[in-house]
């Protein structure tokens, strides 16, 4: 009885551990995002990219525009200003102004809402994801991703990016030609060294959204280090004491 209860214990964890292998490895090996919650300046460039190249068809329903500026050091001038553009209030949530019908109509789906999504895919997932957009005349909307194939959302980045055409490798035992790479036909805005650090502050800022409270338990973790170091310094001091005069 033992032996089949851990039999079967074993092929659920197994089974779990492929789900979150695939979930997490969709389409592709992941790129390392090298992203720092620390880093305040990314943080606040990744909030004003994000705003002004995602917000308009993707809500962050559990974060408030006051809460980032709060957390991200910005003024409420600066945050109503600048990343405010659907006309909220500064205590308000950031919700998209594109409504689930609106995205239907344009995508076949409404865009979902990302505040969650570092912690579900993990930031290096949106990292290599918005580098990983190339053009395909086959989808609707003219775009496909090698990270999430047959995506139904354009390329928010392409002016920075520019756009990518694919290098298709030999075709694979389904017939199939994977994309093994990108050239770059149009130029975008930004060197490949920028948009990476694009990339890179956008992650970071959804990284922040999934759980706003990191930033402050990240502070408070070195503080609660030091005090536990500190009581353990105490501690010997007081062992030595009591064992002081026991031969």
């Amino acid at each position: 009885m033992t032996n089949n209860f851990l039999s079967r214990m074993a092929v659920v964890a197994a089974g779990l551990l492929l789900s979150v292998a695939a979930l997490a490895n969709e389409g592709g090996d992941l790129q390392q995002s090298g992203t720092d919650l620390d880093d305040r300046a990314s943080l606040q460039r990744g909030a004003a990219l994000y705003m002004n190249n995602c917000s308009g068809c993707h809500s962050l329903k559990y974060v408030r525009y006051a809460r980032i500026a709060e957390d991200l050091g910005l003024s409420e001038q600066q945050v109503m200003q600048n990343l405010n553009f659907t006309g909220g209030k500064f205590g308000d949530h950031v919700i998209s102004a594109m409504t689930p019908e609106m995205g239907v109509a344009a995508f076949g789906k409404a865009p979902p809402d990302l505040s969650l999504i570092a912690r579900v895919r993990g930031p290096d997932w949106i990292y290599t994801y918005l580098k990983s957009f190339y053009l395909d005349e086959s989808r609707p909307v003219g775009w496909n991703n090698t990270l999430f194939p047959n995506v139904s959302m354009p390329n928010p980045l392409w002016q920075q990016q520019g756009l990518q055409q694919p290098k298709y490798g030999p075709k694979d035992a389904a017939g199939d030609r994977p994309v093994e790479g990108f050239t770059i036909s149009q130029p975008g805005s930004q060197t490949p060294q920028q948009f990476d650090q694009t990339a890179r502050d956008i992650a970071a800022f959804l990284e922040y959204a999934g759980e706003p409270a990191a930033l402050k338990r990240h502070s408070i973790g070195v503080w609660t280090v030091l005090f536990l170091a500190f009581f353990a310094f105490l501690a010997m001091l007081l062992k030595k004491e009591y064992w002081r005069d026991v031969h």
